[in-house]
């Protein structure tokens, strides 16, 4: 089953339920998933799928952290609820040692591609090209790109 049967599936298990503001969570991210399909005239993958919750999950941060800043713990709760549920639909987080590993990796091949022995900083655009692919969904890719920041010295 893909991630979006799962999700079709999720919401009807919350119709049956009555749990309106899980429904109504996954009604949102689902209109988000169809709207992605009727501007750009595809069926999305799990990939896109996993693109769209991580939008919706980083708009959710900055939705708390303005609702927090406001003194608006109604809809800092809200707003935490369907961070917490858009959060069960990524894959698997990365370990700390995975993201190292990986980030090794894609510091050895731009070396490799470029014959030398050290990155200069204007490399890193490289190595994040490498990892984007390979940690979507799975890292938090803000955090990557300081770990790479520091590994290659920029």
């Amino acid at each position: 089953m893909d991630l979006k049967d799962r999700i079709t599936e999720d919401m009807k298990d919350a119709m049956r339920a009555r749990a309106a503001e899980r429904l109504g969570a996954i009604r949102m991210l689902l209109a988000a998933i169809k709207q992605k399909e009727v501007d750009e005239r595809v069926a999305v993958d799990d990939a896109a799928v996993v693109a769209i919750v991580e939008r919706l999950i980083k708009q959710r941060k900055d939705s708390i952290d303005q609702f927090g800043k406001a003194g608006r713990t109604d809809l800092v709760d809200k707003e935490t609820a369907e961070l917490v549920l858009l959060q069960g639909y990524l894959p698997q987080a990365f370990t700390e040692a995975e993201v190292a590993a990986a980030i090794d990796a894609a510091v050895a091949e731009v070396l490799a591609a470029a014959g030398g022995e050290r990155l200069a900083p204007s490399a890193m655009g490289k190595v994040m090209a490498l990892l984007k692919p390979r940690l979507a969904g799975r890292a938090d890719m803000s955090r990557v790109s300081g770990l790479v920041k520091a590994h290659i010295g920029a």
